[in-house]
């Protein structure tokens, strides 16, 4: 059987047609998700994956998730943005070293990045990459693992409030 070329330009056009109807599926990659937003967290995944794979460029071991320093990170997050202000996290007793401690986490070298405004995982490290001081927190080589944790204040002119903290192992 042959097809005639009006049947195959017909036969194209159809497909072509449909294919327009099919759903278009875009995901957005996680370290461009807006956090501005209820019920949306940083991808601490994602967050590892992007710091261990910058430290490691650097000369610096990747780091492994810990849940105890997530707790730490989130419970850090939420004061910040229960204040609506980064200043919290520099009280007396709320470092995050005095908050490990608290929790009875072992002793060991520990270093903390906060921030506010930051909407996107990409913005919050590279504004972190371009601070030396928060620079220098994401490449000390002591560190092994990390925590880190987001929270939403919809009347804040911040909106989203960071903390990530970092461990090295005990000693």
């Amino acid at each position: 059987m042959m097809i005639s070329g009006r049947h195959l330009a017909l036969a194209v056009g159809v497909f072509l047609l449909l294919g327009g109807c099919a759903e278009q599926v875009s995901e957005t990659p996680p370290f461009y998700v807006d956090l501005g937003r209820r019920g949306v967290s940083v991808d601490e995944a994602s967050a590892r994956t992007m710091i261990s794979t910058y430290r490691e460029k650097h000369g610096a071991p990747g780091l492994t998730l810990d849940p105890a320093l997530t707790q730490v990170a989130e419970e850090q997050a939420r004061e910040m943005a229960a204040a609506q202000s980064v200043d919290v996290s520099l009280a007396k007793g709320k470092a995050a070293r005095q908050r490990l401690d608290a929790s009875g986490y072992p002793k060991g070298p520990v270093v903390a990045n906060v921030s506010a405004g930051y909407r996107r995982l990409a913005e919050a490290f590279s504004g972190w990459r371009d601070s030396p001081q928060h620079n220098a927190n994401m490449l000390d080589k002591r560190m092994t693992r990390m925590g880190i944790a987001t929270a939403y204040a919809p009347g804040s002119k911040y909106k989203v409030f960071w903390s990530l903290v970092l461990a090295g192992p005990e000693e």
